[in-house]
């Protein structure tokens, strides 16, 4: 059996999987709000209230992924034209993009904190694996999407928008107190790993659509 077989649209796309797939991504993206209760409710008392929405990185990330995914699974053919379309491209787009970008952030800053003395206990580990698979899922699963340039901009403006509330406002994520000294360099891996990100969702899913990979 050729590892080819694993990546192909059979496999990626069996309703088993795919079953899997949802499985693990709704209670998930669920626990990551929950994951962010403190820091969202911080935010809504000491914050203005319309920056809480650019709070919840990474289980934002999922829920554009899993809504995405299941638009694949019940309606594999998107609509030719139209607002239905341009919206599904974009959750498409910003699935893709965003969980790339966060599944890499979160796992470089746990091991950015490890390298300056935080723990590296199993909490961190869970959460190093649930990044890293995010995005890979989001890498592998592109291909399939049908998203245009036009909504992978639009996903590539709202992460980059993200990314200048966060460290405008001071509404990212919690890192460790290790990196507390680093934030200038922090924010410049993330607005670096955000365009990365859309270079990567780019790749992954043009290049195999414009040589026929998408379709085997």
């Amino acid at each position: 059996m050729s590892l080819r077989w694993f990546w192909s649209k059979a496999v990626l796309l069996h309703p088993s999987l795919l079953w899997l797939m949802m499985l693990i991504y709704i209670p998930g993206t669920a626990y990551g709000y929950y994951w962010y209760k403190d820091q969202l409710i911080s935010t809504w008392h000491e914050h203005p209230h319309w920056q809480i929405v650019f709070v919840p990185d990474s289980p934002s990330a999922s829920l554009f992924f899993a809504i995405a995914m299941l638009w694949l699974w019940i309606s594999p053919d998107p609509p030719r034209a139209g607002w239905a379309r341009a919206l599904r491209g974009v959750v498409e787009a910003l699935g893709v993009v965003t969980s790339v970008k966060y599944g890499v952030w979160a796992t470089a800053i746990i091991f950015a904190g490890y390298a300056q003395g935080s723990p590296l206990d199993s909490v961190s580990w869970m959460l190093i694996i649930g990044h890293s698979a995010m995005a890979v899922c989001a890498l592998f699963y592109a291909r399939f999407f049908t998203f245009s340039g036009f909504a992978l901009l639009a996903a590539a403006a709202w992460t980059f928008l993200n990314d200048a509330v966060d460290y405008t406002y001071h509404v990212f994520p919690y890192l460790p107190y290790q990196l507390d000294d680093d934030l200038t360099a922090v924010c410049v891996f993330t607005v670096l790993l955000t365009a990365l990100s859309v270079m990567a969702a780019g790749l992954a899913r043009f290049v195999p659509a414009a040589s026929g990979i998408a379709d085997r």
